[in-house]
């Protein structure tokens, strides 16, 4: 799943503690601090959609920092990787 999360105040303490969170959890595959509509966005993995919804009540309806959280279900993955187009200059 990618999950959109807001939190309910931008406080850097606020920020921290969910970072520290992101980090922490098993589930998040790959956490971004990012700006827009949301304040992060999360990669998650689960198992099952039972598994998901036992992660949901832990990690987002259990602290009261975050306003809200919209979930997208990943149905391909077209495509994944890591690397980043670099052109490498001659050197003179």
């Amino acid at each position: 799943m990618l999950v959109l999360v807001s939190l309910e105040r931008e406080r850097s303490d606020i920020i921290d503690k969910f970072k520290k969170a992101i980090k922490s959890s098993a589930e998040v595959v790959n956490g971004f601090y990012v700006t827009g509509d949301a304040d992060f966005v999360l990669y998650i993995t689960a198992r099952t959609m039972e598994d998901y919804e036992q992660f949901t009540r832990r990690f987002f309806y259990e602290n009261s920092d975050i306003k809200g959280f919209r979930t997208m279900v990943i149905l391909d993955r077209v495509k994944a990787g890591l690397s980043i187009p670099i052109k490498i200059l001659p050197e003179d």
